[in-house]
């Protein structure tokens, strides 16, 4: 380790907070020959090795055909890799005593029991965060609720309750605990009972109690970019061979009101901090969760059927944990916790391996197959680069 960097890092363990560090050296030019190679409008990365930033860069264009330069604090969406912060703020829940791993869909909604279905009662708090609860996978019915939603008025965790109280009504697709089926509905659920515990919203919970202690500045809620303008990158499409880019609004990202399943956004160097608390697996501040519950977050529930036509940023093999997955690939000795993170615009990839105190992550302002395929490529070769 470099003497500046065990500097750093032992102030970081005094104090008890992340450090913040610097942004270690430029990994610029190794992202713009797959910036050139995947044709994707930028290209964001972050490595992370002890809980201090060895390396990060970004390059390309915030908007296709503007000269608008991505920096490293540009915010980038990171849908579902929101998850696990979903799923670290009922770990502090269940550490306060407020809830518990086994608690139910009926005990925690009981004024629905009535109505609900009579497997949902038993679906347990690790079943809907680890994707088994037997809830399907997003489907018409799921997105007509989220459309309805924005049609009706109240705060967004009323908003959210609303959906829970009309989904409770719905069959499951399978038993309980019974096999993986990925569904934000489950986080709706699971954000919505920590709401209701906390007694306040989830995005203010998730600032407050994530965003804040772990020094994450850039970290916020919703489209990155502001509206009018193109003050981050914007998130692009591909339309009949044409990319298309969007601007903050109503289509610019997820509905709000699915947001502990998918709706947070940072820069790649804020990413990476995110990522290097979970790699040191508790051994750096701030100690948001016990040592135990942290280790519950990273322990793995379910085998992932594997599933080649998953659209990107969804899990498609491996396994899965609450809120993190895990892969074995070929680039590394040591299976790594992972997940992928989309609103069809946008992709962001989290890469952790906690027995080296490793992480990486990358970004991109597009989605689809080609910000798969480069995300996975830019993974990989920094992985080669920087894990040892």
């Amino acid at each position: 380790m470099k003497p500046h960097t065990a500097l750093i890092l032992a102030l970081s363990l005094v104090s008890g907070t992340p450090s913040r560090g610097g942004e270690g050296e430029s990994l610029d030019a190794i992202l713009t020959p797959h910036l050139e190679r995947h044709k994707v409008p930028a290209l964001a990365a972050a490595v992370v090795k002890d809980g201090v930033i060895v390396a990060s860069g970004a390059v390309g264009t915030r908007r296709v055909g503007a000269d608008i330069p991505v920096t490293r604090d540009d915010r980038f969406h990171l849908g579902s890799d929101t998850k696990a912060m979903t799923a670290l703020l009922a770990g502090m829940l269940v550490d306060e005593g407020k809830l518990r791993w086994d608690s139910t869909v009926a005990e925690l909604f009981p004024e629905l029991a009535g109505a609900m279905d009579a497997r949902l009662k038993t679906v347990t708090l690790t079943q809907l965060l680890s994707h088994t609860s037997g809830v399907p996978g997003d489907d018409e019915a799921f997105d007509k609720l989220l459309g309805g939603s924005l049609t009706q008025d109240g705060n967004l965790d009323e908003l959210r309750y609303g959906i829970v109280r009309e989904y409770a009504k719905r069959p499951l697709a399978a038993k309980p605990g019974e096999k993986f089926a990925y569904a934000n509905m489950n986080y709706l659920f699971a954000g919505s009972a920590i709401e209701r515990i906390a007694g306040k919203t989830w995005e203010e919970l998730v600032t407050e109690r994530v965003f804040e202690p772990l020094g994450l500045k850039t970290a916020g809620l919703g489209p990155q970019s502001t509206v009018g303008r193109v003050d981050a990158p914007l998130g692009h499409v591909e339309v009949d061979g044409k990319v298309k880019a969007f601007l903050a609004g109503p289509n610019g990202d997820n509905p709000l009101v699915i947001g502990p399943a998918g709706t947070a956004h940072m820069s790649a160097l804020d990413f990476a901090r995110w990522a290097g608390w979970h790699a040191g697996a508790g051994k750096r501040g701030p100690a948001l969760v016990k040592p135990d519950t942290l280790a519950k977050l990273h322990a793995m529930v379910v085998t992932i059927p594997a599933k080649k036509d998953a659209p990107p940023g969804t899990p498609a093999l491996g396994r899965y944990g609450l809120g993190l997955g895990e892969m074995t690939v070929p680039w590394s000795k040591e299976p790594l916790l992972y997940h992928g993170g989309s609103n069809t615009k946008n992709l962001a990839h989290i890469w952790i391996n906690p027995q080296r105190d490793f992480a990486l992550v990358v970004l991109t302002n597009i989605g689809g197959p080609r910000a798969e395929a480069a995300l996975r490529a830019v993974a990989e070769d920094l992985y080669k680069r920087h894990a040892d």
